[in-house]
């Protein structure tokens, strides 16, 4: 039997994919456990759920570092100390310095099917372009904004009288059960990165 791939999740709000993992994890037979949640501000319920399943919790703010580089610094430092197989940015709204990303390989969701609709509003976007589809893709974090190597994605169909709320509410339904499952699977089978390809499965470890 394999250890438990070890999870550092790192969140800015209410943390539902958080839970999600959190849940999976409950089960020893997904293979993975977070072993701590971070956050870049304080008082949000991403730590809260963290804090009320006994997770180690730690906080980094930008405002409280005098350059970026300090905050990346410090980040890397504390993220390391937990040793993680596999970090998860879970809503995280902060980008990540390429030291971070050389040392720790580390996943994203995105509400659309990139590389369409990069940025903050994929929803918005993705209506106003009159799409058919949308999804959510799940990548590997590089120094671009949603640019990474693609690790799974699902199709979320844009129905006639959706607006932006309704339509992102479908997407970060599908998003969860799509993070939930690629992330057991990287844990169980092992993943593979060779430029822009993905693998997952036995022949990936």
């Amino acid at each position: 039997m394999h250890q438990p791939t070890r999870l550092v999740v790192l969140v800015s709000g209410s943390g539902t994919n958080l839970q999600a993992l959190l849940d999976a994890c409950a089960d020893p037979s997904y293979g993975a456990r977070v072993v701590a949640v971070g956050a870049d501000r304080e008082d949000i319920e991403g730590l809260a759920r963290a804090e009320r399943a006994g997770i180690p919790t730690f906080v980094r703010q930008v405002s409280d570092f005098e350059t970026r580089e300090g905050w990346d610094a410090s980040l890397t430092t504390v993220v390391e100390r937990f040793e993680p197989d596999l970090v998860v940015s879970a809503g995280f709204m902060k980008l990540l310095s390429t030291e971070f990303l050389d040392r720790f390989l580390t996943l994203n969701t995105h509400p659309a099917l990139c590389p369409a609709f990069p940025g903050m509003h994929g929803p918005r976007d993705a209506l106003e372009h009159g799409v058919k589809v949308t999804g959510a893709t799940l990548f590997v974090v590089d120094a671009g904004v949603d640019t990474g190597p693609i690790v799974a994605q699902v199709p979320v169909a844009v129905a006639e009288d959706d607006d932006v709320a309704s339509l992102h509410e479908r997407i970060k339904t599908a998003e969860r059960a799509m993070l939930v499952d690629a992330v057991g699977r990287i844990a169980r089978e092992g993943i593979a990165v060779e430029g822009r390809r993905v693998r997952i499965g036995t022949s990936a470890r």
